[in-house]
């Protein structure tokens, strides 16, 4: 999961993974148009986003297409955000119950 934080710290990450949720399956230039990075910055973060794999490739002919999988945000959302809303959520249930005079049982 570190990786996953390390590769979502950045904003040029965020920024390929905000291009990739709007098109999937997008190859190296596609993704390079209309950015303020180099190839080879790309590329480079391109490669950190697939290690902590939050990007995933196919290759077709001599393309290689990139691929949005979003597996690894739904775990950190899992472990870090459903946790901390499921007991929000539950205080609410309760303060509702007890204001509305209801009682367990």
């Amino acid at each position: 999961m570190d990786l996953v934080f390390r590769a979502l710290a950045d904003p040029g990450r965020r920024h390929l993974l905000d291009q990739l949720r709007e098109r999937n399956g997008q190859t190296l230039g596609d993704l390079c148009r209309g950015l303020d990075m180099t190839r080879q910055a790309v590329t480079k973060h391109l490669r950190i986003l697939e290690k902590a794999h939050l990007v995933v490739t196919q290759k077709r002919g001599r393309e290689k297409l990139h691929y949005l999988n979003p597996v690894p945000i739904h775990d950190i959302a899992d472990r870090w955000i459903d946790k901390f809303e499921r007991g929000r959520l539950q205080a609410l249930s309760d303060l509702k119950k007890q204001l509305e005079g209801e009682t367990d049982g």
